[in-house]
C-alpha cells in the first residue's frame, strides 16, 4: 500500500509540473512567439491561411521545453522502486546470505535493464509530439470554437485606445497584458488563432504525455514483479557467473559460528563427563574401604 501511495505521489507531482511549467503558462508574452513565428514563415498563398509549419515549429519548441520533465519522472521511480525491490529482497534472504547478494545483483541488472526501456520509450513519445499534431478527441474543436467565439471581442478590447487597464480577460485564459500588441494590428488576427489551437492542443500533449507513460509504467512494473525478477534471479543463480548454486553449498558464517560453538560445547560436555566418571570412581574406590 505504501508502494502504491508513493507511487501516485510521484505521478501526480510529474502532472502538477507539466501543468505549472512556463511551456503551459498560456499567457506569458502573448501572442509574441505567435507573431515571430508567423512573419518567418510569410509565403505568397491565400490571405488568413494558417501554414502548418508555423504551428508545428510553436508545438516542437513547447515539446522541447518538458522534454527533460518525462525522463526525470520515469528514472525516479525506477530509483525509488529499486530501494524497494532490494528492501523486499533482503528481509526475505537475510537467513539466506548466500542467496542476498545473488538476488541483489539479478534485481540490480533488471531494474537497469526497465529503467533503459522506459527511458527509449519516453524518448520515443516526446519525439512522436513533436512531429505529428494529431488528436481524435473532440475536446479540441470543443475548445478552439470556445476560444475563437471570443475572439472578436478580446481583439477589439485590444485595440481599444481608450482601454484603462494594460490586461484584457480572455474568456478561459485569464487577465492577459495586451500592450505589447498594439504595434502588430495586421497579425493579431492569425497570430490569435494559432494561439487557441496551441492553447486547446497543449492540454490533449499533457494527457498524452501523462497516460501514456503511467501505462507503461504500470505495465513494467507488474511484469517485473509477476515475471521478471523470479526469472532473472533463478537465471542469475544458475549462470556460470551467478555462482549462486555453489554459494548454496557453502556454509554461512552464522552457521560457521553456531557450528563451532556446539563443537564448543560438545568438548565441553566430554570433558565434564569424564570429570565427573573420575569422580564417582573415586567415591566408589574411598566407599569401599
Amino acid at each position: 500500500m505504501h508502494c502504491t501511495a508513493r507511487l501516485v505521489d510521484l505521478l501526480n507531482i510529474y502532472a502538477n509540473d507539466l501543468h505549472n511549467c512556463t511551456e503551459s503558462n498560456p499567457t506569458k508574452d502573448f501572442l509574441m512567439e505567435e507573431i515571430k513565428v508567423l512573419k518567418e514563415a510569410k509565403f505568397i498563398g491565400l490571405a488568413n491561411f494558417m501554414p502548418r509549419t508555423a504551428f508545428l515549429t510553436l508545438l516542437q519548441s513547447k515539446v522541447k521545453g518538458i522534454s527533460h520533465m518525462p525522463i526525470n519522472f520515469v528514472d525516479n521511480v525506477w530509483n525509488y522502486l529499486e530501494t524497494i525491490v532490494k528492501s523486499v529482497l533482503k528481509h526475505h534472504s537475510e537467513n539466506y546470505c548466500q542467496l542476498r547478494v545473488c538476488t541483489r545483483r539479478a534485481a540490480e541488472n533488471l531494474i537497469a535493464k526497465k529503467k533503459e526501456n522506459s527511458i527509449e520509450y519516453v524518448l520515443e513519445a516526446v519525439e512522436m509530439e513533436k512531429h505529428t499534431d494529431y488528436t481524435c478527441n473532440p475536446e479540441y474543436m470543443q475548445e478552439y470554437n470556445k476560444l475563437v467565439s471570443h475572439q472578436g471581442t478580446f481583439l477589439k478590447e485590444v485595440l481599444n485606445a481608450n482601454r484603462k487597464t494594460s490586461t484584457v480577460n480572455l474568456e478561459g485564459v485569464g487577465d492577459i497584458e495586451v500592450n505589447h500588441l498594439m504595434n502588430y494590428q495586421n497579425v493579431l488576427t492569425q497570430a490569435f488563432d494559432l494561439k487557441a489551437r496551441l492553447i486547446c492542443y497543449w492540454k490533449i500533449v499533457l494527457r498524452r504525455l501523462i497516460d501514456v507513460i503511467a501505462l507503461h509504467l504500470m505495465l513494467s512494473i507488474n511484469k517485473l514483479i509477476n515475471t521478471d525478477l523470479e526469472k532473472d534471479i533463478l537465471n542469475f543463480l544458475l549462470s556460470p557467473t551467478g555462482g549462486g548454486v555453489k554459494r548454496l553449498l557453502e556454509e554461512s558464517p552464522s552457521m560457521t559460528g553456531k557450528r563451532q560453538r556446539l563443537s564448543r560445547s560438545v568438548t565441553v560436555l566430554r570433558e565434564s563427563k569424564e570429570t565427573v566418571a573420575n569422580i564417582m570412581d573415586t567415591i566408589g574406590i574411598y566407599g569401599d574401604n
